[in-house]
């Protein structure tokens, strides 16, 4: 795929006299993809495009970067049909109206907890399952943060987990049932699911290895089938409900801040700008001379 890849780069120069800006652009979105995917890019399918699609609207990029980054994918894959490298281009049929961004999907209480029962601890794989779950709702961490994770980041005694991204290490509390689910995997399966028992990473997959980003979408689009729960949940699913509960049980806006690790407050004042909006709608709906 390395050679597809540096093809596909002299075809952006050469034939299709793509300028420089182009070129690094393009270059840029597929190795963005790549990174995204838990596999070649040759067997991406049209589901592994629409969640890098809704990955990149979740992670706050705007409607015209998503649609970008999208073209720069259907472009390639057009190259790689030509060249029969693939049988389909998987970006075909893709409305570019999925990929605009939209307000953060929060889960309710009930739903949070049916989705954290989901896993069943009756193996190492549940068990794992079981503790990024209860991870990643107690912390409000990205999903490139929770694999980025290693073992040494964890300390179940005092109940925290330290968190290092962008030259910023973070300390985050965890709840007690949250504790109780990581020492579970840490002490009982993390150990048997190791290839390497050097390995460092927190998260292993079922080969033994760090967990993967495209690898934990599997794992979370799993359990939200099997706890039956409508709304379209992913790894930031979580984050932005870890926010909302915080604050609507009176958490402040800079100790959520330092906790979601967002440089500016305003990525933070969304959450509240969302829970006057449910206030002010809630209002409407139930005062009697509002409703007249």
């Amino acid at each position: 795929m390395l050679d597809a890849l540096r093809e596909y780069e002299i075809y952006l120069s050469g034939e299709k006299r793509a300028s420089q800006n182009t070129q690094v652009s393009y270059m840029r979105d597929l190795r963005q993809f790549a990174g995204f995917l838990d596999e070649p890019l040759e067997r991406a399918d049209a589901r592994s495009v629409s969640a890098y699609a809704g990955f990149l609207a979740e992670r706050g990029k705007s409607s015209s970067t998503v649609m970008r980054s999208i073209a720069s994918l259907k472009s390639f894959y057009s190259f790689m049909l030509d060249r029969g490298y693939v049988r389909e281009n998987p970006v075909r049929g893709l409305n570019p109206a999925r990929a605009e961004r939209k307000a953060p999907q929060i889960l309710t209480g009930q739903e949070v907890e049916m989705l954290l029962q989901a896993p069943k601890c009756t193996d190492p794989k549940g068990i794992r399952d079981k503790a990024m779950l209860e991870v990643l709702y107690a912390t409000g961490l990205r999903v490139s943060e929770l694999i980025a994770l290693d073992a040494d980041d964890v300390n179940l005694s005092l109940r925290f987990i330290r968190c290092n991204a962008a030259g910023h290490e973070r300390i985050i509390p965890i709840y007690q049932a949250a504790a109780q689910a990581l020492s579970n995997y840490v002490n009982k399966a993390r150990r048997q699911m190791l290839c390497h028992p050097e390995e460092p990473a927190l998260f292993v997959n079922i080969n033994g290895g760090r967990m993967s980003r495209q690898g934990f979408w599997k794992i979370i689009k799993h359990y939200q089938e099997k706890a039956r729960i409508q709304k379209q949940t992913t790894p930031h699913t979580l984050r932005h409900s870890f926010a909302m509960h915080l604050l609507e049980n009176g958490a402040d806006l800079r100790s959520l801040q330092e906790m979601l690790g967002h440089a500016d407050i305003s990525s933070t004042q969304v959450y509240a700008n969302m829970i006057k909006n449910k206030l002010a709608d809630v209002y409407q709906k139930a005062h009697p001379k509002a409703r007249r």
